[in-house]
């Protein structure tokens, strides 16, 4: 509560957060309507942030590009998290064959490229699209939380209050949900808005490429793609969606930052 960078990050998250719940009220055009009559307009002129090369306004594109650029980030930290918690978990507890199996071939597998350029392949071969984004982004980041969830549960199994429930006669999906997994949800969360703050990126990244959500649909990363031309005729198209990814991932890297201090008992 005391920390300047957590309020920092709670007052960006909730911008961000109104303006893509809000958008379709907030938004004073449609972002994918033309105005060839009025295109490459600078700030003003009845348009917030002016034009772009096709009179689209581009303070309505940036309200809707914060809403898909949101619902990526959580989609992917979502699935990516549900999928890193089952195999950590089960990679960590049991050991043997199954930590060998998971832990050697299938994780190492994964971060043996790096995570952009396999979403980047994973695009490439299934197509541009909102569900092949959130599909190839999961698929390279769910690693990261299983190696964590896997550590975590490594150290914890061998505590005196597992060993205490499974003489009691505890199970082990019970040892593992009501006792193991309540005391490592700490580190998972912080790393979690860690990995939002990566997703974001990547889906800007992706959407740079043309390998994002297709057009009309309104992205940070196409919108940079298309003030490419305009760089230094037209600087407004880049500032605005630039600005607001920067914004964007800087807010979930200060949220995570603020949660490891709270999260770490040495540093409060």
């Amino acid at each position: 509560m005391r920390s300047p960078i957590a309020w920092a990050a709670v007052a960006l998250l909730a911008v961000f957060t109104l303006a893509a719940l809000l958008a379709p009220w907030l938004s004073p055009y449609d972002p994918a309507a033309l105005h060839l009559e009025q295109r490459l307009l600078s700030p003003g002129h009845g348009f917030l942030l002016g034009t772009d090369e096709l009179g689209r306004d581009i303070f309505s594109r940036v309200l809707f590009g914060a809403r898909l650029s949101l619902l990526v980030a959580f989609t992917v930290v979502g699935f990516s998290l549900i999928l890193g918690l089952i195999i950590g978990s089960l990679s960590g507890y049991y050991g043997g064959w199954r930590d060998t199996l998971l832990n050697v071939y299938v994780m190492n597998a994964f971060m043996a490229m790096p995570g952009i350029l396999l979403a980047i392949a994973l695009v490439a071969f299934l197509g541009p699209g909102l569900r092949n984004v959130i599909l190839a982004l999961t698929l390279s980041g769910w690693v990261n939380y299983a190696r964590l969830v896997r550590a975590q549960v490594m150290s914890a199994r061998e505590r005196e209050f597992v060993e205490a429930a499974r003489s009691l006669g505890a199970s082990d999906l019970r040892i593992l949900t009501r006792h193991i997994l309540p005391n490592i949800v700490q580190p998972v969360i912080v790393q979690a808005a860690i990995g939002m703050a990566g997703a974001v990126l990547a889906e800007a990244t992706l959407s740079f490429l043309g390998l994002g959500v297709p057009p009309p649909t309104a992205s940070w990363g196409s919108m940079l793609n298309d003030a490419r031309a305009h760089l230094f005729d037209s600087p407004h198209m880049v500032m605005a969606p630039a600005i607001a990814v920067m914004l964007c991932v800087l807010a979930f890297s200060f949220l995570g930052d603020a949660l490891r201090d709270w999260a770490d008992p040495r540093t409060r």
